[in-house]
């Protein structure tokens, strides 16, 4: 049906459904920070996993569908494709959130940080790893790399965990001296504080989570109908616009966190939602019934070296904490923005190319 919708009525849906993620996702982010509170969850493995699951549930929403449908291009560009400019959602929390001073990285340098970084990292290596695989590996619709990712992401949360209960060095909490004033994590405790009873918060939850999903259905649809209408390739239309589309509630939780100055936090959303994304390939194996990654192509593999090589940029910035600013952004976001520039010319190049 989308196919036959003209240009305009299909980015006025794509657009809407943009809008639908927007908001209820910042309502979905908001109600699980609640719930996982007053359930006890907290910073234990459930309540993360929870959280993962929540935010990226537009994610979900759109592998899910492209998997169904068998548009796996789709599906692959925008897991890869959205760790990328996830990340690049830093450069903009840098630009418009600290307000002078110091850039990001330096008011939020942690040891966690790092580790949930190189768990980011992790994952990604072991996404290649299993792109190169035999595509035949396949048994009960389960493949090995994608079963690999979901375990490694699950330890790596654990030490997360580990690591946000104290760390064996001077400072136990593993940051540095001179970053933000209150502990990681007491913007939440601000959000649950003006939140409604339990009850409400349950049906918040959960109109916000169907609503999402809808409008992530929807916006990969029109999305799909529209990279027909323009011709563009499904791994580039969903590495770029549909990604861009599917981090709205990360920028805006984002600039919430910053404004409480929970400049911690802020980092650690956006670089645990990144680790979980290759997760989703898992979800999309079960769902195709295919070996997903061993289909990946080049502009895949591309695009998940971007991911790497945006995130060590940003743990060197958390680790040597740039003070010097540039155009109102530490020199790591002005490196990374330029990175992720020369990366998109150069994921159009590798598409034009044609190699498989």
């Amino acid at each position: 049906m989308f196919q036959t919708l003209g240009i305009p009525v299909l980015l006025a849906i794509f657009a809407a459904s943009a809008a639908v993620i927007w908001f209820a996702g910042v309502k979905l982010s908001n109600a699980t920070d609640v719930l996982s509170r007053r359930f006890g969850l907290g910073q234990a493995l459930g309540g993360v996993i929870l959280l993962a699951v929540a935010t990226n549930l537009p994610e979900i929403a759109i592998t899910a569908s492209a998997a169904w449908s068998g548009n796996v291009g789709v599906a692959v560009g925008n897991i890869l494709g959205g760790i990328a400019i996830q990340t690049v959602v830093l450069v903009a929390l840098d630009r418009f959130g600290t307000r002078g001073g110091p850039p990001l990285t330096y008011r939020a340098a942690s040891l966690t940080l790092v580790v949930e970084g190189l768990l980011v990292i992790a994952v990604l290596v072991v996404a290649i790893m299993a792109a190169q695989l035999p595509k035949d590996l396949v048994a009960a619709r389960l493949t090995p790399g994608a079963v690999m990712i979901a375990i490694l992401w699950v330890a790596g949360v654990w030490l997360v965990g580990r690591a946000n209960r104290g760390l064996p060095w001077h400072d136990a909490s593993g940051s540095a001296p001179d970053t933000q004033e209150k502990p990681k994590g007491h913007a939440k405790g601000s959000v649950e504080k003006h939140a409604p009873g339990t009850t409400r918060t349950v049906v918040m939850f959960t109109l916000a989570a169907l609503a999402t999903l809808v409008a992530g259905t929807l916006l990969e649809k029109a999305g799909d109908g529209l990279a027909d209408a323009i011709g563009m390739s499904g791994i580039l239309f969903g590495a770029t616009v549909l990604a861009a589309a599917t981090s709205l509630p990360e920028l805006s939780t984002g600039l919430a966190s910053m404004k409480l100055k929970d400049y911690q936090l802020a980092i650690s959303d956006i670089l645990g939602g990144n680790a979980f994304l290759p997760v989703l390939f898992l979800l999309a194996t079960l769902v195709s019934g295919k070996s997903v990654l061993p289909n990946a192509n080049s502009a895949d593999l591309y695009l998940a070296g971007l991911g790497v090589l945006l995130t060590c940029v940003y743990l060197a910035g958390l680790i040597f904490r740039p003070k010097r600013r540039l155009l109102g952004m530490g020199m790591d976001s002005i490196i990374v923005l330029a990175l992720y520039a020369i990366g998109t010319v150069g994921l159009f190049a590798v598409a034009a190319s044609g190699h498989s």
